[in-house]
């Protein structure tokens, strides 16, 4: 039984069909992980002996033609609490944490009947571009192993590319779902800030991050957003407009015959690779020849993206980070002579480098005298940002462009260059800023080596994203290429 070319709804009704069982199926996922997960390094924690007793209470009951995701396995990035199961956000201060309650999402998931195989790698406290900064290990891309998978949800992509499961979660807070998911191949929806509760999610910026699923197909995309959206009475941020199936419409017949798309020339300017450039452009004529208007619009204060988001996540992780003081849970420090060398020590030996360059900047650009030099600047070059997508928008159905200015990296080779790691997520970095849906799907080639497509939509607009994306992907290739790995094909 090999599951890794199908996709959810072909799985749903073998198991309906009783053509498998589930357990036989999550079976199969552990096994599958097991074989694969040595190349790949995408876990850090597996999950089962619960899994296989969920999966064997939901064979008692039967898989129902109504219920979509049940029996499906899945990945949840390790920054998203799981009740029972150790969550550490890749962080040495959270090393042995075990959570008392489940994220919404994850209550959602339950709910949905899915199987949680496991915890998947990250940048520490989602802070870094390539999964390179967990405490614990490095994941590596599935199509080439001497490559960063992006991140900071890497490990939740390498996991969908190298089919150890047909669904996982990440977290986007710069571009954390976008970028692996563009480095990796497969497709990646980071939604409408407020679409998906953040309760259980170890905040990073709590104004920036969203939980987003992570999939081989658009469709797919679809069916899991549905399920985990909606209103959150924990959390205040979370919208009350209503969930529509997402995946309903996308058949034969999706068609973006009509729409308006702009393409921003500062998406393909200086500093864009020519085959990341041209993936894009060839995008565009497909929209054409599909019936769409493609124009060159212009998003002029993008540019000052990367330097506001900064300013801005950092000081609110600065705030954020206040918790993980080695009192309440989490790492404490030996040999210490006094309360303050409690929180000192323990900081500086569970915080990793790259956590305490982002706190030092953000209670730098907090702090008294500073403030208004820094933070505020941020926050008004942010409204003006919102402005320019508004202006775009108005009168465009959705914008179009590259995910990343390049492909994957080789591991090692920005590590010790947070500038140039920095700038990797100048292209989805304003989509945070500005609380857009954004959905990278896989768009062509370099050097064997996937590049992604942004679409970047209006408020709660997902479903024409994910139309546009379906319609994208049933006249292109791209997503049916898999990598090899393990002899899965």
């Amino acid at each position: 039984m090999n599951y890794f070319d199908k996709d959810l709804a072909s799985l749903h009704d073998d198991l309906v069909n009783k053509k498998m069982s589930v357990r036989e199926l999550t079976q199969e996922t552990f096994a599958n992980v097991k074989a694969t997960d040595p190349k790949i390094g995408a876990f850090l924690t597996l999950n089962e002996d619960a899994a296989l007793k969920q999966a064997d209470a939901i064979d008692a009951e039967g898989v129902a033609a109504d219920d979509p995701l049940a029996g499906i396995a899945i990945g949840v990035k390790d920054n998203i609490v799981t009740k029972g199961l150790k969550t550490t956000a890749s962080s040495k201060i959270l090393a042995n944490f075990t959570p008392v309650y489940d994220a919404t999402v994850v209550e959602k998931l339950t709910a949905a009947k899915t199987i949680t195989i496991g915890k998947t790698n990250m940048d520490e406290f989602a802070m870094g571009g390539s999964t390179e900064t967990s405490a614990f290990q490095t994941t590596k891309n599935a199509w080439d192993q001497t490559k960063v998978p992006g991140g900071s949800s890497g490990g939740s992509a390498a996991a969908v590319a190298s089919g150890q499961v047909p669904v996982a979660f990440g977290s986007d807070t710069g571009g954390s779902i976008r970028q692996p998911s563009s480095f990796n191949g497969i497709v990646g929806m980071k939604p409408t800030y407020g679409r998906v509760s953040r309760w259980g999610l170890i905040a990073f910026g709590s104004s920036l991050d969203q939980i987003g699923p992570m999939t081989r197909t658009v469709k797919d995309n679809a069916t899991v957003l549905s399920a985990i959206a909606g209103h959150d009475k924990h959390d205040l941020t979370s919208s009350d407009k209503a969930v529509p199936d997402f995946a309903a419409g996308l058949n034969e017949g999706t068609s973006v015959k009509g729409m308006r798309i702009g393409l921003p020339k500062e998406f393909l300017a200086e500093g864009v690779d020519d085959d990341v450039r041209n993936a894009i452009l060839a995008a565009a004529d497909t929209y054409r020849q599909l019936g769409a208007t493609v124009d060159e619009v212009s998003l002029p204060h993008n540019k000052y993206g990367v330097a506001a988001y900064y300013i801005i996540a950092s000081s609110e992780a600065s705030s954020n980070l206040q918790r993980f003081d080695g009192i309440r849970y989490g790492y404490r420090a030996q040999d210490v002579k006094n309360l303050e060398d409690v929180y000192v020590k323990s900081r500086s030996e569970g915080f990793g480098d790259e956590v305490k360059r982002r706190i030092m900047l953000g209670t730098f650009s907090l702090s008294a005298g500073f403030y208004d030099a820094y933070f505020l600047k941020a926050a008004k070059v942010r409204t003006v940002i919102m402005n320019d997508f508004k202006a775009v928008l108005k009168d465009h159905d959705f914008i179009m462009g590259p995910v990343a200015p390049t492909p994957a990296f080789g591991l090692g080779d920005e590590l010790m260059d947070p500038i140039t790691m920095y700038m990797n997520d100048v292209l989805t970095i304003p989509v945070n800023l500005a609380g857009l849906p954004g959905l990278a799907v896989p768009a062509g080639f370099s050097n064997n080596l996937p590049v992604g497509m942004q679409l970047i939509g209006r408020p709660f607009d997902e479903g024409t994203l994910y139309k546009a994306g379906y319609a994208f992907e049933q006249n292109t290739d791209f997503h049916s290429q898999l990598p090899k790995l393990g002899g899965q094909n």
